[in-house]
C-alpha cells in the first residue's frame, strides 16, 4: 500500500509543473516566466536531441561537411580508389570476355569457311566488336575476278584444287636442305627440313593462328587456318611469335627453328611441316616449291 501511495505521489511530482521565471537584480521585478515540469523537460531534451540528429544527418548525406573532419578524407580517398579499381577489373574481365567471344567467333567462321570479322574499338570505356567483314585489298579484287570468270583459274574451268592454289603461290616457310618426304604409308604426315639454328620460320600464307603451343615432344607448335580449308602445321620451334586468333600475312615469321638438341650434339631437331587439306594431310610439296 505503501509502495503504490509511493508511485502516485511520484507522477503528481513528474508532472506538477513549477515557475521558472527570471527577475531584474536590481528591483527584483519579473520579467520572463514560464511553467514547466519535470516530464515536460525531459520531453523537450528528447525533441531537441532528435531535431539535432536528423539535421546532422541531413548534412552528411546531402553536403560535403564531412570532408573538412580531420582524418575522415583519408579514408574517403581509400574508398574512392577502391571503387576506381573495382571498376578497372571490370571493364578488364569485359574486355577479356569480348576477346574470347572473338575468337570463338573467328574460329566458327574459319570453319564455316569465311572471313573472320574485324575487332575495332570505338570511344567507350569497353571494348565493341564491329562485326563487319574485313574490306577487300586490291588484289583479293583481282583474285576474285579470276576466279569468278571464265579464266584458267576460274571456277568453272577444267582443273582441280591443287592447280588453283598452285596459282596462288605460297611461299616456303624456312630456307633449308629437305631431309624427308611425306610419306603417308611410314607415317610421315610432313616433311622435315634442315634448318640453321634460329633461322625465321614464315606463315607460307594468308591467315589466322588457331593453335600455338609447347609440347616436350614436339616443342612449339603453331596451326595456321588458311581459305579453302587449309591448314599448315609448324612444328619444332623453339620460340612462337604469335597466339590463337591472330592473323597473319604471307611471309611473316611465326616463330624460329630450333637449336641443336644438347643431349644429341651430332643431331639436328629437324623442323617439321605439314599440310592439310579438308581434315586429311596431303603432300606439301604439290603445292609449295622446297
Amino acid at each position: 500500500m505503501k509502495f503504490l501511495k509511493s508511485i502516485s505521489r511520484w507522477r503528481r511530482e513528474l508532472f506538477r509543473k513549477r515557475r521558472l521565471s527570471l527577475r531584474d537584480a536590481s528591483d527584483g521585478a519579473e520579467e520572463w516566466h514560464i511553467h514547466l515540469s519535470p516530464a515536460g523537460a525531459f520531453a523537450a531534451f528528447v525533441s531537441f536531441a532528435l531535431l539535432l540528429f536528423i539535421l546532422i544527418l541531413v548534412l552528411a548525406a546531402y553536403t560535403p561537411v564531412l570532408e573538412f573532419l580531420p582524418g575522415y578524407r583519408t579514408e574517403a580517398t581509400r574508398t574512392r580508389e577502391a571503387l576506381m579499381r573495382d571498376a578497372m577489373r571490370l571493364d578488364s574481365m569485359e574486355r577479356m570476355m569480348n576477346d574470347m567471344m572473338t575468337y570463338n567467333e573467328h574460329i566458327a567462321l574459319i570453319m564455316e569457311g569465311k572471313t573472320p570479322v574485324v575487332r575495332s574499338l570505338r570511344a567507350s570505356d569497353s571494348a565493341r566488336l564491329d562485326k563487319t567483314l574485313v574490306p577487300p585489298s586490291r588484289a583479293d579484287s583481282l583474285l576474285r575476278a579470276q576466279m569468278e570468270g571464265d579464266g584458267p583459274y576460274g571456277l568453272g574451268a577444267e582443273g582441280s584444287r591443287r592447280e588453283m592454289r598452285e596459282a596462288i603461290g605460297m611461299i616456303t616457310p624456312v630456307e633449308g636442305i629437305l631431309t624427308e618426304g611425306f610419306d603417308i604409308k611410314q607415317g610421315r604426315l610432313g616433311i622435315r627440313i634442315a634448318a640453321a639454328a634460329g633461322a625465321g620460320v614464315s606463315a607460307i600464307g594468308n591467315g589466322t593462328v588457331v593453335l600455338s603451343l609447347w609440347t616436350p615432344e614436339e616443342g612449339h607448335v603453331v596451326q595456321i587456318q588458311h581459305p579453302d580449308n587449309l591448314l599448315s602445321v609448324y612444328k619444332h620451334l623453339s620460340q612462337s611469335l604469335v597466339s590463337p586468333g591472330q592473323t597473319v600475312r604471307s611471309s611473316e615469321v611465326i616463330g624460329y627453328a630450333a637449336a641443336p638438341d644438347a643431349d644429341r650434339s651430332e643431331e639436328t631437331r629437324l623442323f617439321e611441316f605439314e599440310l592439310w587439306n579438308d581434315g586429311k594431310p596431303v603432300d606439301p610439296e604439290g603445292y609449295i616449291v622446297f
